[in-house]
């Protein structure tokens, strides 16, 4: 069976399944839910696709699948008896079992993948990390210590997400805009990505940076300020260097005292310099 033909079985059964309340599902209910996480894992389905006019869309079917996964969970211990670290959690949603086959790289030190997330071989996780469910990492991406790639988030290809980047995650409402960071993507350390935005490819967010779908951005070089509405989302452009910034807070109280609200700027596009500067992470993989 091809993976269209795969992803438009479960697509039916999840459709079906999810108007039902916890004590109507039938009994085959939770292998809907099993069979969802694995084309999630298999990366044959996504929570979230860029069609052809490059506009990123939810897929909202996918995302009634996951939720449609907490109702059919049960609590369970998902920990030994006895053990200092305890957890207790839906029983669908146990952290993803990794082999060596895989090729995900996940150094020593208390990282976590949950079930339903895609690992592209080459992916390395630096300790203590979290993937949630739903989400989709590209291959030879970095995922670096104290970062979080939220529920649903789309991160491409030799990505470097920065010591506690935070990628937010989205699972409702169901058509709402992903968290996406494309190929080649520098994310600073502390860096905030939040819901309704998407960063380009080859952008740099330097450390401290922190989008929104309600967040200006200035772009120096082009003159221009990009914000995202409630139909499109925030979008940095392809190459962008951004860099924390304030802007001054006019009239009143606020101009008295001088006060400024942090903004995100958009200083120059990518070029050799940036590249030279972004390159020694290379030595890490």
């Amino acid at each position: 069976m091809t993976g269209a033909a795969i992803a438009a079985k479960l697509e039916a059964k999840v459709e079906a399944l999810f108007p039902l309340a916890a004590d109507q599902l039938p009994s085959d209910a939770e292998a809907t839910v099993l069979a969802l996480l694995d084309a999630l894992e298999a990366g044959t389905v996504r929570a979230a696709e860029r069609g052809a006019d490059g506009v990123w869309r939810a897929v909202p079917w996918v995302k009634r699948g996951i939720l449609l996964g907490f109702r059919a969970g049960r609590m369970v211990q998902m920990s030994p008896k006895g053990s200092p670290f305890q957890f207790f959690d839906k029983h669908t949603y146990p952290t993803r079992p990794l082999t060596l086959e895989d090729g995900v790289r996940i150094v020593p030190g208390g990282s976590t993948v949950r079930r339903g997330a895609y690992l592209a071989p080459g992916v390395v996780c630096m300790p203590p990390m979290y993937v949630n469910v739903g989400s989709w990492v590209g291959a030879g991406t970095m995922i670096d210590s104290h970062a979080l790639v939220g529920s649903c988030a789309q991160i491409g290809a030799r990505v470097h997400l920065s010591a506690a980047a935070q990628i937010g995650g989205v699972l409702e409402p169901v058509n709402a805009s992903p968290v996406v960071i494309e190929d080649d993507v520098i994310v600073g350390g502390n860096c905030g990505v939040y819901e309704g935005t998407v960063v380009r490819a080859k952008a740099v967010l330097a450390a401290g940076v922190v989008l929104t779908r309600g967040t200006p951005v200035f772009d120096l070089v082009n003159e221009k300020v990009y914000r995202g509405s409630a139909d499109a989302p925030l979008e940095i452009p392809t190459g962008a260097v951004v860099v924390p910034g304030a802007r001054a807070v006019k009239g009143g109280f606020a101009a008295e005292q001088g006060l400024s609200l942090q903004t995100p700027v958009i200083v120059k596009f990518r070029d050799e310099k940036t590249d030279l500067a972004t390159a020694l992470e290379a030595w890490l993989r």
